[in-house]
C-alpha cells in the first residue's frame, strides 16, 4: 500500500490514518495490554528456542547525571546519590554493631530519561486515550489509573527482530538525521539480511538507524529532542498490519526527525499509541548486538525487556537483554 502525505494538513493525515488502522474494541472494551496482546506464550516459547550459545546483550544506554537529556518538559538526566559509604563504615558513624558497614544510595529521574518504554497512557489524541477512553480518566494526579505499565510487567519476553536499516541503507553504518525509514526501506532491509529477519505476528522489531552510534563518536548534541533519522509517518499501516508486539529504536523519538509536516509534534505517536496500542521503545543501545547478528548472519533473538512494574506509570526504564 502506498501511502501519500500533505505535509501542510498534519491533522487531517492523523485523523484518516487512526480511522484506517484503529485497533479499539479488538480485544474487548477493557483491555489494558494493546499490542501485547500478540506476544503470548507460543512466542515465548518459540524466543527461547533461538538460543544457540547463550550470549547476551544489554540494550541499555547508561543511566548516569551524563546521560542526553537537556531539561526539555523538566526531563533531566537521573541523579544518583549515596546515602551511605564506605566513609560512613570506616568512620564508623553507621551506628552498626560488630564491625558491620555497608552503603546505600537513592536515584531521582524522570522515567523516560534514558532506555525506556512508552506506556499506553503516555500520548493522546483529541483528549481520547488508548481505546477509546477519555484520557482524563485514564491518567490523572494520581498516575495511569488503567494501563499504567505494570500491566505488562509479566508479558515482555519473546522473539526480536533487528532491522539494521543504519547499516543497509546508510553511510558508515549510519542514517543521517531527518531520513525518514519507509515501509519499503523496512522491507529492503529484512530481504538483504536474509529469512532471520522475516517479522512475524507477536514480534518485537527492533530498528538501528546508527545514531546512537554517532552520539558516541561526537557527543550528545541535540540527541534529546533534536534532529534524528526515524520511522515514517507513512509506516502506520506496516506498523498496523504486521501484528507486531512493539517496536524500538536507538533515537530519542522513534520517528523521523523533523516531523514531516509543517508545525506538527510526534504525529506518528498520536496515531500508533493510543489507536494501534503499540508499544514504543526509545534510546535503546543496539550496537554490539547489530555487530553480533552482522558478523553470523542471525538478526532474531530472544528478547526480555520487562518494565518496572511502577504502578499507575506511563512509561519505565527498562534494560533489555538480547540474548543469542
Amino acid at each position: 500500500m502506498t501511502v501519500t502525505i500533505d505535509p501542510n494538513d498534519p491533522e487531517g493525515a492523523v485523523a484518516e490514518t487512526a480511522k484506517r488502522v484503529s485497533n479499539w474494541g479488538r480485544w474487548g472494551p477493557d483491555d489494558v495490554r494493546g499490542t501485547m496482546n500478540f506476544l503470548d506464550d507460543s512466542k515465548r516459547r518459540e524466543a527461547a528456542a533461538l538460543v544457540v550459545d547463550g550470549t547476551s546483550f544489554s540494550l541499555s544506554q547508561p543511566f548516569d547525571m551524563d546521560g542526553p537529556q537537556r531539561g526539555w518538559r523538566r526531563r533531566t538526566n537521573p541523579v544518583h546519590t549515596m546515602l551511605d559509604t564506605g566513609t560512613d563504615a570506616v568512620l564508623g558513624n553507621q551506628g552498626l554493631p560488630h564491625g558491620i558497614g555497608g552503603a546505600d544510595d537513592v536515584v531521582a529521574m524522570p522515567l523516560q530519561c534514558s532506555t525506556q518504554w512508552d506506556g499506553l497512557g503516555h500520548i493522546f489524541d483529541h483528549g481520547v486515550a488508548w481505546n477509546g477512553r477519555p484520557a482524563n480518566e485514564v491518567v490523572t494526579s494520581a498516575g495511569d489509573l488503567v494501563t499504567g505499565i505494570e500491566t505488562v510487567a509479566d508479558v515482555i519476553a519473546g522473539r526480536a527482530v533487528l532491522l539494521d536499516v543504519g547499516r543497509v541503507l546508510g553511510t558508515g553504518g549510519e542514517l543521517p538525521d531527518g531520513f525518514a525509514i519507509t515501509q519499503a526501506h523496512l522491507e529492503q532491509t529484512i530481504e538483504q539480511q536474509g529469512p532471520s529477519s522475516t517479522v512475524g505476528r507477536g514480534d518485537i522489531v527492533l530498528v538501528r538507524t546508527g545514531q546512537f552510534a554517532r552520539t558516541r563518536r561526537d557527543g550528545w548534541g541535540e540527541y534529546a529532542g533534536g534532529p534524528a533519522p526515524g520511522l515514517s509517518f507513512t509506516t502506520a499501516d506496516w506498523l498496523h498490519q504486521s501484528e507486531i508486539a512493539g517496536i524500538a529504536t536507538d533515537t530519542w523519538g522513534f520517528e523521523v526527525r523533523p516531523n514531516e509536516f509543517h508545525d506538527a509534534f510526534q504525529p506518528l505517536h498520536q496515531v500508533v499509541i493510543p489507536h494501534i496500542g503499540l508499544f514504543i521503545g526509545e534510546m535503546w543501545n543496539f550496537e554490539a548486538l547489530a555487530s553480533a547478528c552482522a558478523a553470523d548472519g542471525r538478526y532474531d533473538c530472544q528478547l526480555v525487556a520487562a518494565p518496572l512494574p511502577i504502578t499507575g506509570a506511563v512509561g519505565s526504564p527498562v534494560n533489555p537483554i538480547a540474548v543469542r
